[in-house]
């Protein structure tokens, strides 16, 4: 028995070393992204087309990036090489990543498309609205209709449910929609099998229980007196882990704290008008970020105590934080300096700034075990990257 437990230790240890995160970092104002291994900008991804709002996102071994005006790419983050691109519209908003295909919800022509993994178009769906919260559950496909106030439930009958043989490309049919959910609904998220999706100017967030197709609404409140939220955040930036669920109160220095369930436990106060929250791969602390005048600082809250336990101010607008999942590390962007900050997340100190990311926004991770990125092969022949 102690032979097996030895030998899987080796096979784990192995395994982690093998194991590296990538960093792909949106440089908003260069159409680019930079790349960050090993602590240093190795790389520059070029021709990105619009990065304003640029979202990159991984499955298995491809990356895709959506650009704010409506491009959709695919690249290989290994070899960092564009391997197609497809134009959606004049403006896209979100998109998602199925086993055979990639989602992408449309703003100007008013649509939902259907593309393959390769990015050949499939299906284009027109609902007549601005279409947000593009989600993923089992073989349903989730969005919200922000001009129409609805919630739509496309399922996907153009395979068989867990029958790899017989799968199909997809092909979406509505399956199920909610009419007048609420007013101006802008973002949504999964939690297991719940769609939650926030509104502009509603006093409350919808919830879809995806396994019995039921809608409620629940209301949102800001503090102890039960004063009412008017706007909720990019729901992308709730944290959600442990027992219980962070989210940021617009127009007030409060974090708000429920249970799974959303009962509304405490407000945490903080420095200024919280916008993200992201937590930690344990769990244990939640960095905050802020906008307005505080907008250059980040906070962390202990998820036990429920206490701010650290604060760092930086340079210039901090627009997006990222955990490392394998190394004490925070990474932050910091756009008007063009730098990206690591912070220790054991002794909490500023480890490194990372230099010349030109006007970084968004971080995102891409994880590949078992394989040795290039910059850790020039290193082996014989140059440290600190």
């Amino acid at each position: 028995m102690n032979k097996i437990k030895i030998l899987l230790a080796i096979v784990t240890l192995s395994v982690s070393l093998s194991a590296y995160e990538k960093y792909f970092v949106v440089e908003r104002e260069s159409s680019s992204l930079a790349v960050i291994e090993n602590g240093i900008k190795y790389s520059t991804m070029k021709n990105m087309r619009n990065m304003n709002h640029g979202v990159v996102k991984f499955e298995g071994k491809d990356g895709y990036v959506i650009s704010r005006d409506g491009y959709v790419i695919k690249f290989d983050p290994i070899k960092e090489k564009i391997l197609a691109e497809y134009k959606t519209s004049k403006s896209a908003i979100g998109f998602v990543i199925g086993k055979n295909y990639v989602a992408v919800a449309n703003y100007d022509d008013k649509s939902v498309d259907i593309l393959t993994r390769d990015l050949k178009p499939l299906q284009k769906i027109k609902t007549g609205s601005k279409n947000v919260g593009i989600k993923i559950y089992k073989d349903f496909l989730i969005f919200a209709q922000m001009d129409n106030d609805k919630i739509s439930i496309y399922a996907n009958v153009g395979g068989v449910l867990g029958d790899e043989e017989n799968d199909k490309d997809p092909n979406f049919q509505l399956y199920k929609e909610f009419k007048d959910v609420g007013e101006l609904p802008f973002d949504a998220m999964i939690q297991d099998n719940k769609y939650i999706v926030g509104f502009f100017t509603s006093k409350h967030f919808g919830t879809v229980d995806l396994d019995n197709m039921t809608f409620k609404k629940v209301k949102i409140f800001l503090d102890e007196e039960r004063k009412m939220v008017l706007k909720v955040p990019h729901f992308g930036f709730w944290s959600i882990g442990g027992d219980k669920v962070f989210v940021p109160a617009v127009g007030d220095n409060k974090v708000m704290v429920y249970d799974m369930n959303f009962k509304f436990l405490q407000n945490i106060k903080v420095t200024g008008m919280p916008v993200f929250t992201s937590l930690s791969p344990d769990k244990k602390y939640l960095a905050v970020t802020f906008s307005g005048k505080k907008f250059p600082v980040i906070q962390i809250i202990d998820t036990k105590t429920l206490k701010v336990i650290k604060a760092f101010s930086f340079e210039g607008k901090v627009l997006h934080v990222r955990w490392s999942k394998s190394k004490p590390l925070l990474y932050v962007s910091v756009n008007d300096a063009n730098i990206v900050t690591v912070i220790n997340t054991d002794e909490w100190y500023r480890a490194r700034d990372i230099l010349n990311i030109e006007k970084p926004s968004g971080i995102f991770m891409y994880n590949a075990p078992g394989f040795e990125s290039p910059a850790t092969s020039f290193q082996k022949k014989g140059r440290k990257y600190e």
